[in-house]
């Protein structure tokens, strides 16, 4: 159940981000993956597909539930920290949160299935054999689709700096 643990918080990492409200959120979806896999678990047959495409696929709509929910609810703000907060001040938060915007602004221009590799190439830090596991398709294909995400993305970034 480690090994799921580790996957889920990756993925869910991956997919929310790392800075403010999204932290606690991929907890969340992490812990929620892991008991989804262990509800799911005596449905599960093997068809071939490895058991880590199993679990990103659970991951994947459990991390649109999360998405959905913290769209929805309000960040609590009125309760004080009980220690000293050693997290990165507001300006150092700010900038993360503006670079972090930027990043998936950019993403969100991409494919679904470019943005969707590149999570799990970049982000997850899978292999392209894993890859191409868990999306059910070629190392070659995933490499290929790899390097075409990447070059828009470049395109993008060089239509912003001539951009006026």
């Amino acid at each position: 159940m480690a090994a799921v643990h580790q996957l889920a918080v990756r993925y869910a990492r991956g997919k929310l981000g790392p800075f403010s409200a999204a932290a606690d959120a991929a907890a969340d979806a992490a812990q929620e993956v892991c008991v989804a896999v262990l509800t799911a678990l005596p449905r599960y047959t093997d068809r071939g597909a490895p058991f880590e495409a199993f679990v990103y696929r659970i991951a994947a709509n459990k991390v649109a539930d999360v998405q959905r929910g913290v769209i929805r609810r309000p960040t609590p703000t009125d309760e004080l920290p009980e220690t000293v907060d050693e997290t990165p001040g507001p300006e150092e938060c700010a900038v993360a949160d503006e670079q972090s915007a930027q990043v998936w602004a950019l993403l969100d221009r991409l494919s679904p299935q470019h943005r969707e590799i590149l999570t799990l190439r970049v982000a997850v830090g899978l292999s392209a054999d894993e890859t191409a596991d868990a999306l059910g398709t070629t190392p070659g294909a995933i490499r290929v689709a790899q390097h075409r995400a990447l070059a828009r993305l470049r395109g993008f970034l060089g239509d912003a700096e001539s951009a006026p």
